[in-house]
């Protein structure tokens, strides 16, 4: 088995825009190896509390051996999407900053074992949460021809989905479908070979993506998630989201547009009258990326993009 490790992505920006040397209550959504949270409880006063989500068994006890020197760290095993209750229930009931890091950790596509790498045999399972009901494999071999269409398309941003969703189901016509380098050949197959040459990357990228974010549903419930983190924090609190796919970061970019700017007011009209107040400020206009330097030690920083906004003061009357 592979070790448990993360390769925390652009780490000064999030560093920066977090400023955990302020202190206060910290909160990461998805824990991983404990590469961002190593970082900002160096710089966290001991006065102030981490909480470290993640729905990984063995990304919760790599984290909790790795933190060990930290008495103010606390590691929640759950989905960050319940992230609420979770804090509630240990007597959290605000943060001072929040991040999610939204892509799969280093760990798991590295451990050919977690079946997410269409480059090693594997059990294709892709669960974030080995505990869960559903797999990569009852996917391909359960879905309707529609409903993988649907999972290739709209998540995997594949455009030769209906091509891909056939070859699938003619193949789990003649055997289970059951390993990663199995699906990864058949995907090839079926993608036209001029597309194939055209490819900087594997053929099965996009299909291994839309599986794994169907098997986790890790779009299901973002929204609500966001919302959530935007209503635990305290004003001047900080929300700090990395994305790594476009589906991720619209629903991103789009909420934290509603957070800033609520008015559901026809826009011709002279005032507003709905009376939605603005309940925070966005601070990236543009998403942060990764520097040149970052891209070129750590291929997968390459599609990361950093959101932050922050929570307004109420309003005098509210």
């Amino acid at each position: 088995m592979s070790e448990f490790h993360h390769v925390p992505i652009m780490a000064a920006e999030v560093i920066e825009v977090m400023r955990p040397q302020r202190g206060g209550v910290f909160v990461d959504g998805t824990l991983g190896g404990g590469g961002h949270a190593e970082l900002i409880l160096q710089r966290l006063p001991a006065s102030g509390r981490y909480y470290g989500i993640d729905r990984d068994a063995e990304a919760i006890a790599a984290a909790t051996k790795r933190l060990a020197a930290y008495p103010n760290f606390t590691a929640l095993r759950g989905n960050f999407f319940d992230m609420r209750a979770l804090l509630n229930a240990v007597g959290v009931e605000s943060a001072d900053g929040i991040l999610l890091d939204l892509g799969v950790s280093s760990y798991q596509i590295d451990a050919p074992e977690r079946g997410f790498s269409y480059r090693e045999d594997a059990p294709l399972d892709m669960r974030m949460d080995g505990a869960a009901p559903l797999s990569a494999a009852d996917v391909v071999n359960t879905y309707s021809f529609e409903a993988l269409c649907h999972v290739l398309r709209d998540y995997g941003e594949e455009r030769f989905a209906a091509r891909v969703a056939d070859a699938i189901l003619k193949a789990r016509g003649e055997k289970p479908i059951t390993r990663t380098t199995q699906l990864a050949d058949i995907v090839s197959a079926a993608i036209p070979a001029k597309a194939r040459r055209a490819e900087k990357q594997h053929p099965a990228r996009r299909t291994f993506q839309g599986l794994r974010i169907e098997v986790n549903g890790e779009l299901d419930g973002l929204e609500q998630a966001l919302q959530q983190a935007h209503d635990l924090l305290n004003p001047e609190g900080i929300l700090a989201v990395i994305t790594f796919h476009s589906l991720e970061d619209r629903i991103v970019k789009h909420t934290f547009k509603r957070f800033e700017d609520p008015c559901i007011c026809d826009r011709k009209a002279p005032i507003c009258t709905c009376g939605r107040k603005p309940t925070a400020k966005i601070l990236t206009r543009k998403p942060i990326s990764p520097g040149e330097a970052e891209l070129e030690d750590n291929s997968r920083a390459h599609s990361a993009k950093l959101r932050v906004m922050e929570k307004l003061p109420r309003p005098a009357d509210a």
